[in-house]
């Protein structure tokens, strides 16, 4: 007999469970609180159940049927999971923890591998291998809680794939993270190469969490070098939706540019981010280019970084420096793999 996993079920989903096995609405409560809050890896754990009721469930489930292949912490507390899925595919997700924040956040993968292969990122390399269901993208965050005892707090979909690609099973995570993880919308943030109708949708449903687009390049042809999406969903359209999006949403948006040196860092390529964005309401993150052996691209110098930013501030928007995390465990961004290599 195949054994239900009760992670990624819904509280109605193991009342049937238990209402299968005699048991009360409250027995289920006590099951979603374990798995959810409590994170326990095994039935056993379920302390607060009668030996007699732990015997009967865990003779028709499992809590999870995921594994850790990896892990790796880096110098700065960064922790770099591969987890491995029951068909024997496995995937990158990162703990990040920020000094004097309380804030411990997820980096998530939505697919295995990607199809969009920025020429600056060691996820695309591998190709499109598959999407995750949303029980195995929050299994990413459950794995995580289970190992370290902590709780997650914020999600980022920034780890391998395009969250925009698989936006059924993201949706549905998010809707998952923020009903029974306890995780609020607005601590959910999705990030797109700029899937255009996949923006589009996201701005018909409201979505009250965080929008952010990796641009890159406001230059068209070097944004079509370093991001090949840029040849079906161009800068001039993508601009567009995000107005709209903006418009319908009624939140401001976050734009991720990442500096490469002598690419991306130029005076031309400042003047052509401050025309795409002058009449976007949004903040801009930049990143420091982590290096990765695929490419010959390199970081700029912080003082490159620094007159960048400056030259930004005079637009009135908010720009802040990502803080690089995990970059020596390759757990930055643009750096996940997703395979033992």
């Amino acid at each position: 007999m195949t054994k239900t996993i009760l992670a990624g079920l819904s509280l109605e989903e193991i009342e049937k469970i238990t209402e299968t096995l005699g048991a009360s609405k409250f027995r289920a409560r006590q099951i979603h609180n374990w798995i959810y809050l409590k994170s326990v890896s095994n039935i056993d754990e379920m302390t607060d159940l009668s030996l007699d009721f732990r015997s009967k469930l865990k003779e028709i489930s499992d809590v999870t049927d995921v594994k850790i292949k990896v892990k790796q912490i880096s110098k700065d507390g960064t922790i770099k999971y591969l987890i491995e899925y029951p068909d024997g595919e496995c995937v990158e997700t990162v703990l990040m923890r920020f000094d004097n924040r309380a804030n411990l956040t997820a980096c998530v993968s939505s697919q295995i591998g990607c199809a969009v292969n920025c020429s600056f990122c060691a996820t695309g390399k591998r190709g499109f291998i598959r999407n995750l269901s949303y029980k195995e993208i929050i299994e990413q965050v459950l794995t995580i809680q289970r190992d370290t005892g902590l709780k997650v707090t914020n999600i980022v979909f920034m780890g391998q794939g395009e969250p925009l690609l698989n936006l059924d099973n993201v949706l549905k995570a998010m809707e998952i993270f923020n009903d029974n993880f306890q995780i609020g919308a607005r601590r959910i943030t999705v990030s797109t190469s700029g899937i255009i109708p996949g923006i589009e949708r996201l701005g018909g449903i409201e979505m009250q969490s965080t929008l952010a687009i990796s641009l890159h390049s406001a230059i068209h042809e070097i944004r079509q070098q370093i991001m090949p999406i840029e040849k079906k969903y161009n800068l001039d359209e993508l601009h567009t939706a995000l107005k709209k999006y903006i418009e319908k949403a009624g939140r401001r948006i976050t734009i991720e540019y990442l500096l490469i040196k002598d690419l991306t860092d130029t005076m031309e390529s400042v003047k052509a981010l401050e025309k795409f964005m002058r009449d976007l309401k949004c903040n801009i993150n930049l990143i420091p280019y982590n290096s990765t052996d695929e490419n010959g691209y390199q970081k700029p110098s912080n003082n490159s970084v620094m007159r960048f930013k400056a030259l930004l501030e005079q637009t009135g928007k908010k720009v802040t420096v990502r803080l690089e995390r995990g970059a020596d465990i390759d757990a930055a961004c643009g750096q996940l793999r997703g395979k033992v290599v």
